[in-house]
């Protein structure tokens, strides 16, 4: 995932562009950047792969001077980009993943196109679609046209000189949000980005309309599409517990999955534990609804320790995961424990990381309780799941047919045979008590979004 942050201000801007980028930095590990415009383009991008987007930035943006500025928390490519095109000269940032890159960039190496940007050996997708932009006849255009090559997600931010465009995805994969303060506007992915800067939300994009943010305030170049089709992983793990998507919060969508799951379970158990941080929301409303008492366990070690999902390197998930979690011995010895989770991606750092310390403190049960069904498919739209040999589902499945399957329906049925075989492997793979996935009807109803309106690629292996 990545996140994207812009500013049109009726002073200078870098303060708030700061601390704007800085709220998305849940949404990515790689790359942090931010580009301002006054009498000239200010662009600085640093690495955050091993230290906070604003301990990278904080003396540096006091000497960045505009009305406009884009900022990014990025999960692989360096940007923001300053471009020179038949357009002028603009800076972009993008958020999604663009599956088919090394394809379109083929494409356009052989009728004459030059790349000046690499990333990790390999054209910089951000520059890629600034070139696909750059072939419309107008920006707008180009930007509408963008999304007929691409195969995944793009959510675009570019600024020029007469103010900043904002586009959405096509389908609306990622979301995009505008907000208001005394007559500057900001516009990002994550709505919690708004609220400490003073900004009040005043428009969800729909997917693949087109805005410009400039003087004339707020104007609609494109209106959208009706297909909507947002990530329903940004509501049960991705997202911050502060934003909303669509105007739905994500805290509160945490707290009806923890509900529906223990409508759904009659497991005996001496307390309630998240794991830390984005288990805690479902965990609430798992007491909530059971009656059990909330109690932490597991505590996390300072917000530096960030997510252990997303770094691309498994060393790196392993050492996070290692070290961001401390156990409490005298709340977890003797205890029969119900530790929610978002989600079970590959399983072992659950197993080795976090059942682990449970075990060792001297935890009697612990019944695992993920909010989401099984991941089975790879994402095509964002930068997460990267390989099917990475899911622990599949691994199950694998091993219980004794080969690689292509057709697993029967595994998605939540009531059949087979489903219930991969469950039990996975119970044992991770060392719990039990294990009981959240079922998808109950994560759908928990966001409250009809199903045609989610994305849920990842579980069901459906999507536009």
């Amino acid at each position: 995932m990545s996140g994207i942050f812009g500013i049109v201000s009726k002073k200078n801007c870098a303060t708030d562009l700061l601390y704007g980028t800085d709220y998305h930095s849940h949404m990515g590990t790689e790359y942090g950047g931010m580009a301002v415009l006054g009498q000239r383009f200010y662009r600085s991008i640093h690495d955050i792969s091993k230290s906070q987007f604003k301990s990278k930035f904080f003396e540096e943006y006091k000497t960045m001077e505009g009305n406009l500025g884009i900022g990014v928390i990025s999960d692989r490519d360096a940007q923001p980009l300053i471009i020179g095109s038949k357009f002028g000269t603009f800076a972009i940032v993008s958020a999604g993943l663009v599956e088919n890159t090394n394809e379109l960039a083929k494409k356009l190496l052989e009728e004459g196109e030059t790349f000046g940007e690499m990333s990790s050996g390999g054209v910089n997708s951000v520059e890629l679609i600034a070139k696909l932009i750059n072939k419309g006849q107008t920006l707008i255009d180009g930007i509408e046209k963008l999304y007929n090559h691409i195969k995944g997600s793009a959510t675009i931010l570019i600024m020029k000189e007469d103010g900043i465009y904002g586009a959405r995805d096509h389908f609306g994969r990622m979301p995009l949000i505008i907000g208001e303060k005394d007559g500057s506007y900001a516009i990002a992915t994550e709505t919690c980005s708004f609220l400490n800067l003073g900004y009040r939300i005043t428009k969800y994009l729909a997917p693949g309309e087109i805005v410009h943010l400039g003087r004339n305030g707020l104007e609609e170049k494109f209106s959208g599409n009706k297909k909507n089709q947002i990530c329903a992983f940004l509501w049960i793990y991705t997202g911050y517990p502060a934003s909303s998507y669509e105007g739905i919060s994500v805290e509160i969508v945490r707290e009806r999955c923890g509900r529906l799951l223990a409508k759904n379970d009659n497991v005996k158990a001496d307390l309630v534990a998240g794991v830390p941080d984005s288990g805690v929301g479902h965990a609430i409303g798992y007491a909530m609804e059971s009656g059990l008492p909330y109690r932490r366990p597991l505590v996390k070690y300072t917000p530096g320790y960030g997510r252990s999902y997303t770094p691309p390197a498994q060393e790196i998930r392993d050492l996070v995961a290692t070290m961001k979690l401390i156990p409490v011995k005298e709340i977890i010895q003797g205890n029969r424990i119900v530790l929610c989770e978002d989600s079970i991606v590959r399983g072992t750092q659950l197993k080795n990381y976090t059942l682990k310390k449970l075990w060792d403190s001297g935890a009697k049960e612990i019944h695992v309780r993920p909010a989401c069904p099984p991941l089975m498919f790879t994402c095509k739209f964002a930068l997460s799941t990267r390989s099917l040999d990475e899911l622990v589902a599949r691994r199950a499945i694998w091993d219980i047919e004794g080969r690689d399957i292509d057709d697993i329906r029967d595994y998605l049925d939540e009531g059949s045979d087979k489903y219930k075989k991969m469950v039990d492997w996975i119970t044992r793979e991770i060392d719990a008590t039990t294990l009981r996935y959240q079922r998808i009807d109950d994560m759908v109803r928990a966001i409250g979004l009809p199903r045609d309106k989610l994305c849920l690629h990842c579980w069901i292996g459906e999507s536009e």
